[in-house]
């Protein structure tokens, strides 16, 4: 099967298959990630997760392109030009690098990622680690979450001090394991939880680039 194949998959699911199966798949999410940010110290972070998810927004056009087997955004993307439901989360979670991105009236550099809260990159780090545990279940490897990011690496707009800790903390779970990049979190984050650090100040080197 082809990638193009796999946007249409969700068409062999009845209503209650794909109600029932996205439910699921937020609900497993929600799980993982607050494994990660209670690791982490990050309680109302973790039960408060993704909680947009269930308005009607977001919630409606996931279920309607449910297959288990891509992200329903990313087949409501492809097949209507934009997804709703995606720009409804990404304005209201803070984890997400996207929430960050804002604009100058200066041509060079008119895009460009303010520097994330430390506090907001932990659950990030958790979010993209629950991510990828959802979707690809009992072939997760521990190298998913930094691979998946490399996919688009060299094109996302994120501050070089948030994008210095997120590689930093996704290279430490490819090579030593969630639990090795949730406690290099946890130490950070009793240096600083908001958004005064740089990494520098933190002792991170950047990763160079492939």
């Amino acid at each position: 099967m082809n990638q193009e194949e796999k946007y249409y998959l969700y068409k062999e699911k009845n209503f209650g298959q794909r109600f029932f199966g996205h439910l699921g798949t937020v609900l497993k999410h929600k799980r993982n990630v607050c494994k990660g940010c209670f690791k982490m110290g990050l309680y109302g972070q973790g039960l408060f997760h993704d909680m947009s998810k269930f308005s009607l927004t977001e919630f409606a056009p996931s279920v309607k392109y449910y297959s288990g087997r891509l992200s329903p955004n990313a087949v409501d993307r492809k097949l209507n030009g934009a997804s709703l439901a995606w720009l409804h989360h990404k304005g209201r979670n803070r984890h997400h690098f996207e929430y960050w991105i804002d604009f100058s009236a200066s041509v060079e550099g008119y895009a460009f990622g303010c520097r994330m809260p430390l506090r907001y990159v932990a659950e990030m780090v958790a979010d993209r680690y629950a991510a990828c545990v959802a979707y690809n279940g009992a072939e997760y490897k521990q190298s998913d979450p930094w691979d998946y990011y490399c996919i688009a690496r060299k094109v996302i707009i994120m501050h070089p001090d948030t994008r210095t800790v997120l590689e930093k903390a996704l290279t430490i779970m490819r090579d030593e394991g969630e639990d090795a990049a949730f406690s290099f979190m946890k130490d950070l984050l009793k240096k600083c939880k908001g958004s005064d650090y740089t990494a520098e100040s933190l002792g991170i080197e950047p990763i160079p680039s492939e």
